[in-house]
């Protein structure tokens, strides 16, 4: 029986983990074996669902972490979704024990759009 162990565990945003999947991609492409079904789907949800590149995911999440409200975990989904209006951002939030005010919605769209 083989075990294995979490060695690492890190957020990533989906435009990181499709850069890394990418490099996957190019060590196996000399193999004669084909990709596993569950590697060619996770492959192509983060083709599909990625926004920009992983530096700039990566600059969103930090500059969204500057903000009181915003923990890594939603700093992540924000980059990964990119809201536009204030009740796609809510959506985000829905299942956090605190609301934010208008102000502090507004604060994290700026970014958003500027990122």
């Amino acid at each position: 029986m083989i075990v294995k162990n979490v060695l690492k565990e890190e957020l990533l945003t989906i435009a990181e983990v499709n850069a890394l999947l990418n490099e996957i991609r190019e060590k196996r492409s000399g193999e004669p074996e084909e990709l596993g079904y569950e590697l060619r789907r996770a492959m192509r949800h983060a083709e599909l669902f990625s926004h920009g590149t992983p530096e700039d995911s990566r600059r969103l999440v930090e500059a969204l972490l500057a903000l009181e409200k915003v923990t890594p975990e939603i700093a992540v989904k924000i980059a990964d979704l990119r809201p536009v209006t204030r009740d796609e951002l809510r959506a985000i939030y829905a299942k956090e024990k605190f609301s934010l005010t208008e102000e502090e919605l507004d604060a994290i769209l700026d970014i958003v759009r500027r990122g």
